[in-house]
């Protein structure tokens, strides 16, 4: 049996803390090839999530400490929806192929993600036109622009 318990996603949130990429995540699968992918992560609020999309399948995303700001985009980088995880909605499922990205609003914010697997890696065509290299100075004003996005906002054209 598996599961996730408090002293668990205060390990995680710590681990995140020192992490470089100031995330960390705990798979519940096994291995990266089965079918399903299970995956606590815990982000903190100056991680960077590159806006980006899964061709091969839809992402659930549900908080399970913290709030997170989920943002949907169109293919010419209109925000298309908007939602805050714990605070509007506690379930958000992005459809396959759908750019979008998220922020995390709290310190030791964890959330929740299940998808088809395999675990495949990101590859540049993944990501959004215009984020599809790292770019420090670039990406850091990405978290600020997504905690004030709103519909219609356009990040990329």
């Amino acid at each position: 049996m598996k599961q996730l318990d408090q002293h668990r996603l205060d390990e995680l949130a710590s681990a995140a803390r020192q992490s470089p990429r100031l995330r960390m995540n705990a798979n519940l699968h096994d291995a990266l090839d089965e079918p399903v992918q299970r995956l606590a992560i815990a982000m903190q609020p100056d991680t960077i999530i590159r806006p980006h999309r899964h061709q091969q399948t839809w992402e659930l995303l549900l908080p399970l400490r913290g709030r997170f700001v989920v943002l949907h985009f169109a293919e010419d980088g209109r925000v298309v929806d908007r939602v805050v995880l714990g605070e509007d909605s506690q379930v958000q499922e992005t459809p396959a192929g759908c750019y979008h990205a998220v922020l995390s609003l709290d310190d030791g914010g964890v959330i929740f993600e299940v998808k088809h697997g395999p675990y495949r890696p990101f590859v540049p065509e993944d990501f959004a036109p215009g984020y599809r290299d790292d770019n420090p100075a670039r990406d850091a004003r990405l978290n600020a622009w997504y905690a004030t996005a709103q519909i219609g906002d356009r990040l990329w054209s």
